[in-house]
């Protein structure tokens, strides 16, 4: 064997181990989505979800968050997609701070489809899923990156000279 070959190895290893979902929601999961969840009545069902907050409503002793379902990559963040599996509410025990909680947030949760329920999106009677959670995992924001690119950067020699391969490192004009 090649010595590359287990460096190899163990580099696929290693990165087979980055994609797997934090701790709080790993386990064995439903593959219904939110619109199936509907479709089949899955009252029961143990299901891992996620998407983007809709909205965040504390109540006395839990905290309910409506959601638009987004599939999920695999570590169980929702992808950075235009794709609508659903909506679903997941409620918990507890207070979940709204101004944390935002719109637009990314969020997964795993629980147990304990209902039903039809709420209002715009006139349109919505009928949801609704998930008593055992876990609600809140993502941290993805944030924009800016790519500077050096024109005069030409595969590790620098030039200025008419854009072509130059001796010197710099810009020469």
């Amino acid at each position: 064997m090649k010595p590359i070959a287990p460096l190899a190895l163990i580099s696929a290893l290693a990165l087979a181990g980055c994609a797997t979902p934090p701790k709080p929601l790993q386990g064995q999961f439903s593959s219904l989505t939110p619109e199936q969840a509907v479709q089949r009545q899955g009252v029961g069902e143990i299901v891992r979800w996620g998407g983007r907050i809709v909205d965040v409503q504390p109540g006395s002793n839990s905290s309910c968050f409506e959601v638009v379902a987004i599939p999920l990559s695999g570590t169980s963040r929702p992808q950075d997609v235009d794709q609508s599996l659903g909506r679903f509410i997941a409620c918990r025990a507890g207070f979940y701070e709204p101004e944390l909680f935002q719109p637009g947030r990314e969020l997964t949760i795993s629980g147990r489809i304990e209902g039903f329920e039809t709420r209002k999106v715009g006139e349109y009677d919505y009928r949801y899923p609704r998930v008593a959670a055992e876990v609600v995992y809140l993502w941290p924001e993805r944030r924009d990156v800016d790519v500077i690119v050096d024109p005069y950067y030409h595969g590790g020699w620098r030039s200025g000279w008419r854009g072509g391969w130059g001796f010197g490192w710099g810009r020469r004009w």
